[in-house]
């Protein structure tokens, strides 16, 4: 039950405070705090925008987005209309950015998404947008330096799980996750386990969450786009 609960982003007992209202895994928090310990003798301030997030967080999100409630965006950032646009596209669309509940790697402790705040004022609050991190983009220093440790697998044991675009979610820049603990959540995730939660019936936990508003949806290409927007 603890690792479906830990999968799914139902439970967060595992988990400790990183910086105020933010939680991580444990092995994941002293990670970062040694590479934000030598992030800090190069000149950076590494901090944290968004760290663990559970799965009734996400739930609303995606909700909103497929509702129109919260704006969804093309791959150039740019507003997308939802009039003329197939349900499958605009979940497409949606996933792009950001995940099914029960799928999101922030469900896990293990992942963070992260920027420099010793090049912008002290009021700047990050997008987690690409051009924040492309060369010339406020972020651009940092994400060179860490792509390089990161390369020579030498950044605390993080790596940048969407570096490249595969095909499913966009790449992020600004997304990196603790690979020795991540990689075991990796390899257990399964759709099967998302149905209850995504149906509204009970949890491993025992308790019931929101029904996703594109169920119909799910039902008909569920395994399709777990397979394109999951398993990367």
């Amino acid at each position: 039950m603890e690792s479906a609960s830990i999968l799914l982003g139902i439970c967060a007992r595992h988990l400790v405070a990183l910086e105020p209202n933010l939680l991580a895994e444990p092995a994941t928090a002293r990670a970062f705090v040694r590479l934000a310990e030598r992030a800090a003798a190069k000149g950076f301030d590494l901090r944290v925008a968004s760290a663990f997030r559970d799965y009734d967080r996400q739930s609303l999100i995606i909700n909103q987005k497929w509702s129109g409630a919260r704006p969804v965006s093309d791959a150039s950032g740019q507003p997308l209309a939802r009039e003329g646009v197939s349900d499958r596209k605009w979940l497409e669309a949606i996933l792009r950015f950001s995940a099914l509940p029960g799928t999101s790697r922030h469900h896990w402790g293990t992942d963070l998404d992260i920027w420099d705040a010793s090049t912008v004022p002290g009021d700047y609050r990050p997008r987690l947008e690409a051009n924040e991190y492309a060369p010339g983009g406020v972020f651009a220093a940092l994400t060179a330096w860490l792509d390089e440790l990161i390369a020579a697998d030498n950044a605390e044991g993080f790596y940048k799980p969407y570096d490249v675009d595969r095909g499913g979610v966009a790449p992020e820049p600004w997304h990196i996750s603790y690979r020795p603990v991540a990689r075991s959540l990796q390899k257990a995730q399964c759709i099967d386990i998302c149905w209850p939660l995504w149906r509204g019936d009970p949890d491993p936990e025992g308790h019931c969450h929101e029904a996703m508003a594109m169920l119909p949806l799910l039902e008909r290409d569920g395994e399709a786009l777990f397979n394109r927007f999951v398993l990367v």
